[in-house]
């Protein structure tokens, strides 16, 4: 059957080079166009590729403008998304007053609320403020919200007394069955199993602070490697670069975008992660789908997503404690391993995510032939 066209805003474009939204555009996009549907993605920059995978993409020219380039990249995209598409999709809630043009010419409107933006650390008074408004235009602007969790969608719930339509569902993780290439550890002076993992944006909501003073103060002898970054150096980044100058253990290699990242997860002994402000987080299903043994920080978003195939950690002691644990306990290592792979599996595939977003598409049309719009996840 034909599907409407959708256009998908608010990723910095396909390929993926970035992060989880990046992913998700591009693990999403190229899956419905193989299904038939139109789809476009919006990039930065001003010149590439007219297609991707059977993708249309379509280059937006931004100024660097700091915090500002962002919202000046969306608001410029939705103008000339407005009137060409069935479905404008905007991954995040950032720019949702924007998402009105396209509404108003008659467009229906998508949007994925990411996590709980305003409660980031990085954040000021001014950009805090913003998040906020932000977050409750949104309550008026979308056709239909899209959480990634259950726990987001609770949490809008609470917060506000009027919501469009809301449905949940997760981002997707690819299953690494086939072990990759090990050599790629070697740049890192590593072998398999016998190394720890981090990878994260070093910020204070993600905890890694807490993770990097648990490790020091373990008698593991492994090493931890940390892939991250932060946009430019803070008072926190400056603390965890003194941990490690402390820890020779310690290993920062900076952040890796290639596939070099997967023989890292697939061969990392745990994965400790500490994020607390987002939904269902790309890097942890990533993990899980590796087959790691996850430490994760304990906190309602993690544990919906991990459940019972992680360990959890509230303090920097208790990242110590559990990396000490699994270090000694071969056989809980191993089955927490085997967890988190059997839910990601079950629970996080791709092509659930697909089949999600075709019934969606499916309901749109009916919608737009007078019939009723039934959705299921």
């Amino acid at each position: 059957m034909a599907f409407p066209s959708i256009a998908i805003i608010g990723s910095r474009g396909i390929p993926a080079q970035y992060g989880g939204f990046e992913t998700f555009a591009e693990e999403l996009a190229v899956r419905l166009v193989k299904q038939g549907v139109d789809v476009t993605v919006y990039c930065e920059g001003r010149s590439g590729p007219d297609t991707y995978a059977g993708v249309q993409l379509e280059y937006v020219p931004t100024p660097h403008l700091g915090g500002l380039t962002t919202v000046l990249h969306d608001f410029r995209a939705l103008w000339q998304a407005r009137k060409k598409y069935d479905v404008v999709y905007m991954l995040g809630y950032g720019t949702s007053l924007f998402c009105m043009m396209p509404k108003l010419a008659g467009t229906e409107v998508w949007m994925n609320m990411d996590g709980v933006e305003w409660k980031r650390d990085k954040w000021g008074i001014l950009g805090k403020t913003w998040w906020k408004m932000m977050e409750a235009i949104a309550q008026y602007v979308p056709h239909l919200m899209i959480a990634d969790a259950e726990a987001i969608k609770s949490f809008l719930q609470n917060r506000h007394t009027s919501l469009p339509d809301i449905v949940v569902i997760p981002y997707g993780a690819t299953s690494l069955d086939a072990k990759p290439d090990p050599t790629a550890l070697e740049e890192w002076g590593v072998k398999p199993n016998e190394f720890h993992l981090v990878v994260s944006r070093f910020e204070p909501e993600n905890h890694v602070r807490e993770i990097f003073q648990g490790y020091s103060n373990s008698k593991s002898p492994y090493p931890l490697i940390a892939l991250g970054t932060t946009r430019k150096p803070t008072a926190y980044t400056k603390s965890l670069d003194a941990i490690a100058r402390r820890d020779e253990r310690i290993i920062l290699p900076g952040p890796i975008y290639d596939r070099r990242i997967d023989a890292l997860r697939y061969y990392a002994r745990t994965y400790l992660h500490g994020h607390s402000v987002g939904g269902t987080n790309p890097s942890l299903l990533e993990a899980m789908g590796s087959g790691n043994a996850i430490i994760a920080h304990d906190n309602e978003f993690n544990r919906e997503v991990a459940g019972e195939a992680a360990a959890y950690f509230s303090s920097s002691a208790n990242v110590a404690m559990l990396i000490e644990e699994l270090d000694s306990d071969e056989a809980l290592r191993v089955d927490l391993g085997e967890r988190s792979l059997q839910r990601v599996k079950n629970s996080y595939t791709w092509e659930r995510v697909e089949e999600t977003y075709l019934n969606l598409l499916e309901a749109r049309l009916a919608n737009r032939l007078g019939r009723s719009m039934v959705v299921s996840t």
